[in-house]
């Protein structure tokens, strides 16, 4: 099958590789442009970019789908399907409708609950114990569109970075598995009940906020991780936390309780095990505090 692949982050690497190895023809992959990243500003490939790349197949990242010579150029490519995985650009109708067999969406999240940009971390904010990856064939709403098929997947205690892992590897293998026999996998029209929206993670929510409840604390560090970071201040330094755990512990929040940095929440305490300084590597918060002590007392905001 000639396929059109339209992706860019880590998530959506495993099903372009799943395509490529299950036989189809990637006739051309779609990805956001590079951006500046990292303390030198460089220009960086996303991971669909890179990975198109090693495969051999035609990578184009216009910044929009708007224009008539865009959409003309993905019409002329002649796919029979096109495959969507946290591409970031809205889909005009001409784009949705130029492939023969349509556009099928690899989605993690089980619609209608978190349809949008963050679906992993929100499930992970709200405290969900289920998450998982449909198939949808999509439509001009966001994330409206019927699904074909689904897998789920139990959260536990996984952080965002575990889970688009997992999630990556189980949506690609659905996919494969959808195209393998598509009218086997007829399309159902999503429930009108239980729709909920995962908007765009904005940087400032993760400063850790100590008044929450530990465990919501801990929901935060988790959905965080590892990027953009919970993160709090001490002494003017800001200090990301990348693993923690939910102890036992009463205080003013934000207070440590210790000297092994437990600290007061809202409703128990979190102690961080993970931890790293601005401008340095990450460490376990033992090491941390061998050579920096936080004494027993110090406010941590």
């Amino acid at each position: 099958m000639k396929v059109v692949f339209m992706g860019t982050p880590e998530f959506a690497v495993p099903t372009l590789r799943a395509l490529v190895e299950a036989g189809h023809e990637v006739v051309a992959t779609y990805t956001q442009p590079p951006r500046p990243a990292g303390r030198g500003k460089q220009y960086r490939k996303s991971p669909v970019q890179l990975t198109a790349e090693q495969l051999g197949i035609a990578v184009r990242h216009p910044g929009s789908l708007k224009g008539a010579a865009e959409q003309a150029e993905f019409a002329a490519l002649g796919a029979h399907i096109a495959v969507v995985a946290a591409y970031g650009l809205i889909l005009p109708q001409a784009v949705l409708d130029a492939p023969r067999l349509g556009c099928l969406n690899v989605h993690a999240s089980l619609l209608p609950r978190w349809r949008g940009a963050a679906p992993i971390q929100r499930a992970i904010l709200a405290g969900d114990t289920l998450t998982g990856v449909c198939i949808m064939r999509m439509e001009a709403g966001l994330d409206t569109g019927p699904v074909l098929a689904t897998a789920e997947v139990a959260i536990d205690r996984k952080t965002a970075g575990e889970l688009i892992e997992e999630l990556g590897k189980v949506g690609a293998s659905l996919l494969v598995e959808v195209l393998s026999d598509l009218p086997s996998h007829p399309p159902v029209a999503q429930p009108e009940d239980g729709v909920t929206y995962a908007k765009k993670i904005d940087k400032a929510e993760s400063r850790i906020d100590f008044h929450q409840t530990a465990e919501q604390v801990g929901r935060q560090v988790r959905a965080f991780a590892p990027a953009p970071s919970a993160w709090f201040e001490l002494g003017g330094e800001r200090f990301r936390v990348l693993a923690a755990e939910v102890v036992e512990g009463t205080g003013l929040p934000g207070t440590a309780l210790d000297d092994r940095l437990t600290i007061a929440c809202g409703d128990g305490a979190i102690r961080p095990t993970s931890i790293q300084r601005a401008g340095r590597s990450a460490m376990a918060t033992a090491d941390l505090l061998r050579g920096k002590s936080i004494a027993q007392g110090t406010l941590i905001v």
